[in-house]
């Protein structure tokens, strides 16, 4: 569905022209509104996901005259993994930006070397290719500071060079922007996936795709191709214009969403489970509560506890620190009865998984067949992960074998086993 028309007029409403005198609104899409206020208020590291025609880099690089245009001590500094990739894209990219904010004719734009200045203040952008990082190092600008940083196509960058550059670029008191933009790349295990997923002080995680785009913007040959994808390979679809890794094909779960549950809707369930896989060291032991709506059809993974080296006692000691109290089920891997047995003489009602044969394939097809498995990315960082890695093992010649690998699914085998009262009854698969 295309952005709504309300959200556009109510977006109208709240914005004001820029420093250039140019309408906000007609240069920024709505879906990137609540973004534009935050970098207002404040620097930090916002990171752009999504597909093709998204929007975000056109809006990184419109905010990147912005940021300069409020900050005259600042200068920017923008980047590519190849450095012969900058004039066809994020160069193009800051030109039209300019031309489009209304400054085009204050702006000199050179090709060796790469860069913009701002020719009132003298402020610059410079361009550079990780292949030629040495530059970097001996980073200098006429005065100021480089404050407004960004990273075009993150996933194609190693993860300790986006570090590198982070600590050589911006140095000092700040204010500092690091913009970072990339299609995320089609399995979750990549590094751009997995860091995008983490949270930490500071960072904002903004998700776009074509579908909140005005469809002017887009063309109606952009459109036809879009739909004509979605019909003849959805998976394909989802990645390339939705931004969404799909995998290889061998993804076990597809029905995974990363979503926020706040405490007013934890309240709400009405009868939570909960899950133990016993571990110590190397695997972990594992911990979820969940709640499943039977009406939707949808599964709620809303808190995970892991720990290494940790004796029963400190383990049923942390899992009533939650408020698990000792009407709420815990059912735990059956194959340690005697750690089942010290949760019960501590006061926790804990059974062990009845299994049997079938047990797995039946809980996995349960828990692959449900609409939707939402996961809180903060509360249960370890169990996203372990879901959205999961995937069939490939024989040699790469083709999917049948079965569940057994190995790195600890919460997910917490969770099947919490679920057991659920799908362990007739009628359920």
């Amino acid at each position: 569905m295309m952005c709504d028309k309300k959200d556009q007029m109510d977006f109208q409403r709240q914005t004001e022209k820029t420093e250039t005198g140019v309408l906000l609104s007609s240069l920024i899409a709505p879906a990137f509104g609540e973004m534009h206020r935050m970098i207002l208020e404040q620097g930090g590291e916002y990171v752009l996901k999504g597909g093709r025609g998204s929007g975000k880099s056109s809006f990184i690089s419109i905010e990147m005259w912005l940021t300069l245009l409020r900050h005259p001590d600042m200068h920017g500094v923008v980047l590519r993994r190849v450095g012969n990739t900058l004039r066809s894209s994020v160069f193009a990219q800051l030109q039209w930006a300019a031309q489009t904010l209304g400054i085009g004719p204050m702006c000199r734009f050179t090709l060796s070397p790469a860069e913009a200045v701002y020719e009132p203040t003298g402020q610059k952008i410079l361009f550079f290719g990780m292949d030629d990082a040495g530059k970097l190092k001996s980073l200098k600008v006429p005065f100021g500071y480089p404050g407004a940083l960004w990273f075009e196509e993150l996933d194609q960058f190693e993860e300790e060079q986006v570090r590198s550059v982070e600590q050589s670029v911006l140095r000092g008191k700040g204010p500092f922007y690091c913009f970072k933009s990339f299609n995320p790349p089609p399995l979750e295990q990549h590094w751009a996936n997995r860091w995008a997923r983490s949270s930490r002080p500071g960072r904002k995680i903004h998700h776009s795709d074509y579908t909140q785009m005005p469809p002017n913007w887009l063309g109606e040959k952009f459109l036809d191709d879009a739909h004509f994808l979605e019909r003849e390979n959805p998976r394909a679809y989802r990645q390339e214009y939705l931004g969404i890794p799909a995998g290889l094909g061998d993804n076990v779960f597809d029905n995974i969403a990363a979503q926020k549950i706040d405490e007013r809707e934890i309240r709400r369930f009405d009868r939570i489970l909960s899950g133990v896989d016993w571990g110590f060291y190397p695997d972990p032991w594992a911990f979820n509560r969940v709640y499943y709506d039977a009406a939707r059809r949808t599964l709620y993974i809303f808190c995970e506890l892991t720990c290494y080296k940790t004796v029963n006692r400190q383990t049923a000691q942390k899992i009533k620190e939650l408020g698990v109290g000792p009407k709420e089920q815990i059912t735990a891997d059956s194959a340690e009865p005697k750690s089942v047995e010290d949760y019960r003489e501590w006061g926790l009602f804990c059974r062990g998984a009845a299994k049997g044969p079938g047990s797995v394939g039946y809980s996995f097809h349960w828990l692959q067949g449900l609409r939707r498995i939402v996961i809180d990315p903060d509360r249960c960082p370890d169990t996203l992960k372990e879901f959205l890695e999961y995937r069939y093992d490939r024989g040699k010649d790469g083709t999917v074998l049948p079965g569940y690998p057994d190995r790195n699914n600890h919460h997910i085998d917490a969770v099947r086993y919490a679920t057991e009262p659920v799908w362990g009854r007739r009628g359920n698969q």
